[in-house]
């Protein structure tokens, strides 16, 4: 998929049908001089409704429909008929959207069950016709209901990516060469800063026919969180992710320092995000001979607070152990 046709945030107006007006019709029939109040109520106006398609990878088929609008209710009619109910307006959108109420910025669902429904503008009621007025009292009334009004609301959709490993590094570390040496996906790759412009998304294949999902998430700086370089506008696709592998350069300057930074920028972003599970992977190791690695490992063993590897995407080293590491992190 071509960076274009990722989109992950759509605004929209949505509204629901009007409800149908109940009849306030009386019976005339030959031979029946009185037959009395035979009102009809009206049709339930249609729902706006958000479902959940697992077909689905991003909101670009929503990127131009800003406006949906269900049905209205039919009205009643004589002979105590029912009006039809509203066309309900069906919106699909892929596993792990949010929707927001644009207005207020809460959030009203998430979507992550294929198939799930959920209703996001209620189409208005009925009226119920004069049938149901009539008593001992008041043999013909000659009034119903009007149907509940339409409910219109401004929505935001906001795709977080369903991975299991997101990839989180500073620009240029290695993270679209490493996603695609392990998975099948053609992520862009060049010898430049920001090479990445929108989350990738592939999948590793294991042993015995298993797999789990990579993400390869736009690169993080010092200051993602005040908006410096992409800011930190993709950061919400990694909230979803069980593992977070940082990639950090052989030739970084203090690779204890980068990894501390980019914990920060999290941790600014959404404190939540650093109860996840985390790896460290030193990429380009190829670059180091058996010396500097065992320099290194020995500030690692003890300044870095968590578990690390050195890989080389180019060289394919350590690649099957990173599998394996990933592996037993996911099912432990």
């Amino acid at each position: 998929m071509t960076e274009g046709n990722f989109v992950d945030y759509v605004k929209m107006h949505v509204a629901s049908g009007n409800g149908g007006k109940g009849s306030a019709h009386l019976h005339r029939e030959k031979y029946i001089a009185k037959g009395g109040p035979d009102g009809g109520d009206g049709g339930r106006g249609g729902h706006v409704i958000i479902r959940g398609n697992e077909n689905l990878w991003t909101l670009l088929h929503l990127k131009f429909k800003r406006h949906v609008r269900a049905g209205h209710g039919e009205h009643g009619s004589s002979g105590r008929s029912t009006g039809a109910d509203g066309e309900d307006a069906i919106i699909e959108v892929p596993l792990g959207t949010v929707i927001r109420d644009t207005e207020t910025n809460n959030i009203l669902f998430e979507i992550t069950e294929a198939g799930e429904e959920k209703i996001v503008a209620e189409g208005g009621k009925g009226g119920r016709g004069n049938w149901h007025f009539k008593s001992a009292t008041n043999q013909t009334p000659r009034y119903a209901q009007p149907g509940i009004p339409l409910e219109e609301r401004d929505i935001t959709l906001e795709l977080k990516v369903l991975a299991d490993v997101g990839l989180v590094g500073f620009p240029n570390a290695g993270k679209s060469t490493l996603l695609s040496v392990l998975t099948s996906a053609k992520p862009k790759i060049a010898d430049y800063e920001f090479t990445t412009l929108k989350p990738n998304l592939g999948i590793v294949k294991y042993r015995d026919f298993q797999s789990f999902v990579i993400a390869d998430i736009p690169g993080i700086i010092e200051g993602a969180a005040e908006g410096k370089g992409l800011g930190y506008y993709f950061l919400r696709h990694i909230e979803r992710n069980s593992i977070l592998l940082f990639l950090i350069p052989a030739d970084a300057k203090d690779v204890v320092d980068q990894y501390e930074i980019l914990v920060d920028e999290l941790r600014r972003y959404n404190p939540e995000m650093l109860d996840k599970d985390r790896f460290v992977c030193i990429s380009k190791s190829d670059m180091l001979d058996e010396e500097l690695k065992s320099e290194m490992a020995d500030i690692l063993d003890k300044d870095l607070e968590c578990d690390y590897m050195f890989i080389s995407s180019v060289a394919q080293q350590g690649l099957t152990e990173l599998k394996d590491k990933l592996w037993k992190m996911l099912n432990s």
